[in-house]
């Protein structure tokens, strides 16, 4: 049984240049749309997306504290709500 590998590296912007990869066995007469589509659910899985966005702005730590504090709050407030 052969397998045909789609591999897809990119570098992550940290200190090192830390590159990953993600690879997506195939079986033989598998459709291509199918894996495209484990390929895309993997990629976003990895939040290489998200880290990059988060980049763009640069946050202060007091703020970010602040929100994750908002965050939980919320969160807990959910969970009390639903008991």
């Amino acid at each position: 049984m052969s397998f045909i590998k789609i591999i897809h590296t990119f570098a992550v912007l940290k200190k090192g240049g830390v590159c990953r990869m993600i690879i997506v066995p195939i079986k033989e007469g598998e459709n291509i749309e199918r894996a495209l589509k484990k390929f895309k659910r993997k990629f976003e899985k990895t939040g290489i997306v998200r880290e990059l966005r988060g980049r763009k702005t640069f946050v202060k730590p007091s703020v970010k504290r602040r929100d994750e504090i908002k965050k939980a709050i919320y969160v807990q407030s959910l969970r009390l709500n639903e008991e």
